[in-house]
């Protein structure tokens, strides 16, 4: 879930409840058809997205949807993200207050 493309690809099914078609699915990603394909395979082969069959007038539709399970893993995906931020900035303020309070002995940034 972490590498770029599937994250891209599950937060874009994840802003589009309904389903997003394969070709506004590589725009929205910038992902080529086979790189695309791929990904979502991988992600449908971990139950963490759906794939709906149809047509547009005689034109075959491929649609793209996360699972309840691919919702609810994407959630707890972006809570860990988000603590993980939450620490990053915490430890910037507290090596700024270091800075500012003096390090003891001779110490400089790297």
């Amino acid at each position: 879930m972490h590498e770029k493309a599937r994250l891209g690809i599950l937060a874009s099914l994840a802003a589009n409840v309904d389903g997003v078609l394969f070709n506004d699915l590589k725009q929205l990603c910038s992902l080529t058809d086979g790189n695309l394909s791929r990904h979502l395979g991988v992600l449908s082969e971990a139950g963490l997205v759906e794939i709906w069959k149809g047509s547009s007038g005689s034109r075959p539709q491929t649609m793209y949807r996360l699972t309840d399970t691919g919702r609810e893993r994407f959630a707890e995906y972006i809570d860990v993200l988000e603590k993980v931020v939450a620490d990053a900035r915490l430890q910037s303020q507290t090596d700024a207050e270091l800075d500012r309070s003096g390090l003891p002995g001779r110490w400089s940034p790297g």
